[in-house]
């Protein structure tokens, strides 16, 4: 692996925090343009928690790892859009929280394990 997993985990917050700033712009649901970008910023964000270490993911069982890699999977082959805007602000607003809080915490016990 040529990054480390931290790379990854900073990239996800970095990817969440531009996903609030695109929903701060205006709703999703209703403007195509907001709607694409999450879209894209879902996709790479769902590309780096396949990065994280198993081992620590295995530590947060309470976060759908299996499901957001599929979801990935199904925001980058499915070329007929079955993904609705809904069903992404759904993801963001159910989601996306807890996965945050979950790699700040991953974040957190590697800078406590260095001290």
């Amino acid at each position: 692996m040529s990054k480390s997993w931290q790379a990854y985990a900073l990239h996800i917050l970095d990817v969440s925090a531009k996903i609030a700033r695109i929903q701060a712009r205006g709703d999703l649901t209703q403007d195509e343009v907001l709607y694409d970008a999450a879209l894209r910023n879902l996709q790479t964000l769902s590309e780096a928690t396949q990065m994280l270490p198993d081992n620590l993911k295995q530590q947060f069982p309470t976060i759908p790892w299996r499901e957001i890699s599929g979801f990935r999977n199904i925001l980058v082959h499915n070329y007929l859009g079955d993904i609705d805007a809904l069903t992404v602000q759904s993801v963001i607003d159910r989601h996306l929280p807890m996965l945050i809080d979950c790699v700040q915490a991953m974040l957190a016990a590697d800078d406590s394990s260095d001290t």
